[in-house]
């Protein structure tokens, strides 16, 4: 078995939290939170080492492989890295790189509007019709009436003191576990909520966050989260916030196609002799969450991390090939640091590594080595995209109206009239959403064109870099023979020693 190429869509690394002084965090209690060295939403420095550390191990992995070469830098465009425009994003990237291939030239591929969010790696909305509006939220109000979180809510409100808080400042009744949550789905937003769900996953996902940058135990949750069931209770809310807002096949479908139209184009429309052997992309974990469930994903467990989408963690697809049979294979591995991995910041390595689980398609049975095939996972990206805008169904010809009898009764009028407005409006809904399914679409092959042309001016860029490297090295050689030359020459013409002048000849009397 042969390793031909890989993908791996990473989330960043280690970042301070999202909500900042004077938001959720501020609000959910009276308790002084700890301070971190970076803005909310930044890579902080310990998530820079974490991600080379995780460079470093995919270099070895990669090179036990056979797909790149130890001790040498790979070619560049056998290696392709293309990040999220954000702080935390493009820092991932740019340290990976530095762990896997460090003084080697290789770039960072992102949109030039830093601090907006890539078409590609946003999992907005953009079907704005009522149709799917409803299916969306009744998906995700079903989803969340699933997740049975009422313990670890009523723990969370103990550990912050909820009741206390200035968020329930004049309120008799103010809890997390009987509080009601209320889901939207509108167009050119990400899916959201507000309620008990949104505070207690901004809450748990600061206390996470708290753990892996290594605060000392007194200040991770005020020192009450105590044991590894409590951890993974809190959990049981940041993934059940996920799984709610991202991962229902509704909503899953809509805002991941972007998405999966550029895997697809990476790892089936190109040419395998010309696509390079290995992409890092780097996105979120809403990225993950919604890719997964629109490939139809099973259910999986990460042992060592109670997070479905840990921080720094990698989806890595693989291609194989099937020498014997002639043939190419897929195998997807999670590939993720434990908790523990995280806090200490374990130095990766071959004997060191971090876990990786298999994942399973459902449409893509797998053997007992994890490979399935590739066909079967071409099919899976297509079907991902069935009914999106960026693989439109085929609407069907409206059907021809009778005519109205000449003498038809005022009711058979009225009800022509009603017809007819809902005719106009249903074509008036599929005008708007074939309009924003054409403007998602313009933009999803804008950023594709974009990201070819900045891969293509890196390697401009490199090879005029190398070129003129080299032409001042040779300068540099040809000015130090010249010198040395020099040098040499007058070093033997003072080593010669000079010829004694003869006496002069005495004057003669006259």
């Amino acid at each position: 078995m042969q390793l031909q190429q890989v993908l791996m869509l990473s989330r960043h690394n280690l970042r301070a939290p999202l909500a900042n002084n004077g938001s959720v965090l501020e609000q959910s209690t009276k308790k002084s939170w700890p301070q971190w060295d970076v803005a909310g939403g930044e890579l902080t420095t310990k998530g820079g080492v974490l991600e080379v550390y995780m460079g470093n191990y995919t270099r070895q992995w990669l090179a036990q492989q056979g797909l790149v070469q130890n001790g040498t830098c790979p070619d560049s465009s056998n290696i392709f890295v293309y990040a999220n425009s954000l702080q935390r994003t493009v820092a991932t990237a740019q340290y990976f790189i530095t762990g896997a291939f460090p003084g080697c030239d290789i770039a960072v591929t992102h949109q030039d509007a830093m601090g907006t969010m890539d078409p590609i790696f946003n999992p907005v909305v953009t079907d704005g019709s009522d149709e799917f509006n409803k299916k969306a939220l009744a998906a995700m109000t079903a989803a969340n009436e699933k997740l049975a979180l009422k313990p670890a809510f009523q723990h969370l409100e103990k550990i912050v003191d909820y009741k206390s808080a200035p968020a329930c400042n004049g309120k008799k009744q103010c809890d997390l576990s009987s509080g009601d949550n209320t889901f939207s789905a509108d167009n050119g937003k990400e899916p959201n909520v507000s309620g008990p769900l949104k505070i207690g996953n901004s809450l748990v996902d600061a206390f996470t966050l708290q753990y892996y940058e290594g605060f000392p135990a007194d200040q991770v949750a005020w020192g009450q989260i105590k044991t590894p069931e409590q951890w993974k209770e809190l959990a049981s809310i940041k993934n059940g916030y996920q799984d709610a807002l991202f991962a229902s096949p509704e909503v899953a479908r809509e805002v991941a196609a972007p998405l999966v139209d550029y895997i697809r184009s990476q790892l089936v429309d190109q040419d395998k002799a010309n696509a390079p052997k290995v992409t890092l992309m780097v996105g979120h974990d809403s990225n993950i969450a919604s890719l997964l469930s629109a490939l139809q994903v099973k259910p999986y467990e990460l042992p060592g991390n109670d997070e479905k989408t840990p921080i720094g963690g990698q989806v890595v697809f693989e291609r194989w090939h099937d020498v014997k049979n002639n043939k190419d294979l897929l195998k997807i591995e999670y590939v993720y640091q434990t908790a523990d991995q995280l806090r200490d910041a374990d130095v990766l390595s071959l004997k060191n590594p971090p876990k990786r689980v298999t994942l399973q398609l459902a449409g893509c049975e797998t053997d007992a080595n994890g490979y399935c095939s590739w066909d079967q996972f071409t099919g899976a990206l297509n079907g991902a995209l069935q009914g999106t805008p960026l693989q439109p169904a085929v609407a069907p010809a409206p059907a021809e109206q009778p005519a109205p009898a000449a003498a038809a009764p005022a009711a058979d009028d009225a009800k022509q009239k009603a017809d007819q407005a809902a005719a106009d409006k249903a074509a008036a809904d599929k005008a708007a959403a074939d309009k924003a399914a054409a403007q998602k679409a313009a933009d999803a092959k804008a950023a594709e064109e974009k990201v070819k042309a900045d891969k293509a001016a890196a390697q401009k860029a490199a090879d005029e870099k190398a070129k003129a490297e080299k032409a001042t090295a040779q300068k540099a050689a040809d000015d130090k023979a010249k010198a040395d030359a020099a040098a040499a020459q007058k070093a033997q013409a003072d080593a010669t020693p000079a010829k004694p002048e003869e006496p002069a000849k005495a004057a003669t009397n006259n």
